[in-house]
């Protein structure tokens, strides 16, 4: 029981196309969230995408003045994941968001001492996330997110022959980001962001406490508006990520592309490339009617040769 619960938390990490198996804490950092990055294959670090900018660059916020309900999910073969945010401008203290994620790895059944059915295991991965995004002048975005991280395996019923039980760790983390517009001269931004930077993360009664997957990221976006001359209220979007360790030794390019037509329709596509394990593609759609935006995407790579490519799903409220 103790192997099969460690073996989920091992392999969240290869689901975020991030250098697969690691002895990192809390790898299920590295999974995706939301449809709008995991369509354009997660690079996003340049881009302004509401409230999923949470999870990604907090720099994304800044120039956001309307306030939004984000909810986002996918289901993986580790577990489904779900997030809700809510995003609050401010003319006078700048952006804010609070946020919620949990991963449910699912109920895995336990046996009595004498071998009977005994009780459910219920893993899960918790982060509560705070967010403050402003502007700085007319070109530049700055935003910072602050994250409560939490490794939980709670019971229900009788749980007492599984040592696992009960077994929890938390750690604190943050996420710094910015962005630099360099319109009108050229439609073009650049970004950058250390994500998931904190103290080590460590399970209650385990002497090896394991760093956070703390990565560095920076990209650009360019808007090719030329695209206007041959389809009429059309806005096409190009990005490009690097992500890596600190150390920025071996980075892994992300590519991404997004077409809009008529403000309302929604079109994206994207590749990541992993050198240590998983590269793939992706596919994502959306559709916006009024203040409603209703995003889907999948990735096109059987992560690890178990079960099916995840599927994500991504609905948020401007209001």
């Amino acid at each position: 029981m103790v192997l099969a619960l460690a073996a989920v938390c091992c392999i969240a990490p290869s689901l975020g196309a991030q250098g697969g198996v690691t002895t990192e804490g809390a790898p299920f950092l590295l999974i995706p969230v939301g449809a709008r990055a995991l369509g354009m294959g997660q690079a996003v670090v340049a881009e302004q995408n509401g409230a999923e900018s949470v999870w990604w660059n907090p720099a994304g916020l800044a120039r956001a003045d309307q306030r939004e309900v984000a909810v986002h999910h996918y289901e993986t073969f580790a577990g489904k994941g779900n997030a809700v945010s809510f995003l609050y401008p401010s003319s006078k203290l700048g952006v804010l968001a609070a946020s919620i994620y949990i991963l449910d790895y699912g109920d895995i059944g336990t046996a009595d001492r004498g071998g009977g059915a005994g009780g459910s295991l219920l893993p899960r991965n918790l982060v509560y996330a705070a967010t403050y995004s402003t502007t700085v002048g007319a070109h530049v975005n700055a935003g910072i997110t602050f994250k409560l991280v939490q490794f939980r395996v709670d019971c229900s019923g009788d749980c007492t022959s599984v040592p696992a039980a009960g077994s929890n760790a938390a750690t604190t983390a943050v996420d710094i980001g910015g962005q630099y517009d360099m319109s009108p001269v050229v439609p073009i931004t650049f970004g950058v962001v250390v994500r998931h930077l904190g103290p080590r993360l460590q399970v209650n009664d385990r002497e090896q406490a394991d760093p956070l997957p703390t990565r560095l990221e920076v990209g650009v976006a360019y808007r090719a508006s030329s695209i206007d001359q041959y389809v009429k209220d059309a806005e096409l979007r190009l990005t490009g990520d690097l992500i890596d360790r600190l150390q920025f030794s071996s980075p892994s390019p992300r590519l991404g592309a997004s077409l809009t037509y008529q403000k309302r329709y929604h079109f994206r596509t994207g590749y990541v490339v992993d050198r240590a394990n998983a590269s793939g593609a992706s596919l994502g759609v959306g559709l916006t009617a009024g203040g409603l935006n209703l995003d889907l995407a999948r990735m096109f790579e059987n992560t690890s040769g178990v079960g099916q490519a995840p599927v994500y799903v991504s609905l948020r409220y401007l209001f």
